[in-house]
């Protein structure tokens, strides 16, 4: 019998890194705030359900996130991911299944990724499946601890960890599966005897070993998917990430970028193949273009119709309106919300 699959999502955090009176989980990375991409990735998912555990600015987070209809769980006072994790008992600690849980702040994480942790899980027998990954530099990342055999026995916050541990560079990448059986018993033993006084999810894989379970992990090869935005330079780099991901998409497809690193083009965008696009072009919201085109350089072009062969002309600013077939704009037209 297949396994029925809940998604728990923490979104509660304040974000202090990134130095902001907004909460982290609103920021936004390639044009939606980077909980949108974590949502996105679980859609294609078959999901029985999702939960977002909200705190910090709860009202802003949901009003985002209402689109998606989760169920929102509140936590009141920031007690760590274990505690946060179980704020949703009086939701889902009857169901029969298991729980995906991450956080609201790792937009670059593929919903392939996922799946593949899904199915690991699944084929596992295990209760618990942690995703790691390996990095060059593990700064600021649990790191995993295992046996002389390879398997893994705890998780260790960096604050809690010793000089030995902190060489380790498997890390944990904050992605679990978890049956909701033992996650629920697991998070009733969970205390708060650690650097930061809160419930660590993670010393459930302690627990899971105790209790003479197998941990099993699932490795995320690309370690850039499971980057956790913290502060500005990683909201930086994920918006990076995730246009080049674009790019490469629509280059594959048939379209030309002349300098792609300064080209960004919302995944909500239609490009037809031999369209050329020349550099320091934006191109989002409902937007079409044909095939055979050609944009100029620095032109920004939002929610239009754009027919084959038709040329938009450098320094133009084109929003909510149609440009016929082999139509020809010429540099600094502007033409906004015509009717």
């Amino acid at each position: 019998m297949a396994t029925s699959w809940y998604a728990v999502v923490l979104a509660a955090g304040k974000g202090t890194r990134m130095k902001s009176d907004q909460a982290k989980v609103l920021h936004e990375v390639f044009f939606a705030p980077m909980i949108h991409h974590v949502m996105r990735a679980l859609q294609s998912l078959a999901l029985a359900g999702a939960y977002v555990v909200t705190g910090h600015q709860r009202e802003a987070v949901e009003a985002v996130l209402a689109v998606y209809a989760p169920t929102f769980v509140y936590q009141e006072t920031q007690g760590g991911t274990g505690h946060a994790v179980l704020m949703t008992a009086s939701k889902l600690a009857d169901r029969q299944g298991a729980a995906l849980i991450l956080c609201g702040d790792t937009p670059l994480i593929r919903p392939e990724t996922l799946q593949g942790m899904l199915d690991a899980h699944e084929a596992s027998g295990s209760p618990l499946t942690v995703m790691t990954t390996v990095l060059e530099n593990p700064s600021h990342y649990g790191r995993i601890i295992t046996d002389k055999v390879g398997r893994v026995m705890a998780i260790v916050e960096e604050k809690d960890a010793t000089p030995e541990q902190r060489r380790i560079t498997e890390i944990n990448a904050g992605i679990y599966c978890v049956d909701i059986a033992f996650l629920f018993a697991a998070l009733k033993q969970i205390g708060t005897a650690n650097a930061q006084r809160e419930m660590y999810l993670t010393d459930i894989v302690a627990i899971a070993n105790r209790d003479g379970h197998r941990v099993n992990r699932y490795v995320c090869a690309d370690c850039s998917e499971v980057l956790g935005v913290n502060s500005r330079v990683e909201l930086a780099q994920a918006h990076t990430a995730l246009q080049r991901r674009r790019n490469v998409a629509l280059m594959l497809a048939g379209v030309t970028l002349i300098h792609p690193e300064t080209i960004a083009v919302e995944e909500s965008v239609s490009i037809g193949r031999d369209t050329v696009v020349q550099p320091n072009v934006t191109i989002s919201g409902a937007t079409a273009i044909g095939q055979g085109c050609r944009i100029d350089g620095s032109v920004i072009i939002r929610s239009c119709r754009i027919g084959d062969g038709a040329v938009i002309g450098p320094f133009s600013v084109l929003e909510g309106v149609s440009v016929a077939s082999g139509e020809q704009l010429p540099p600094h037209t502007l033409l906004l919300h015509a009717s």
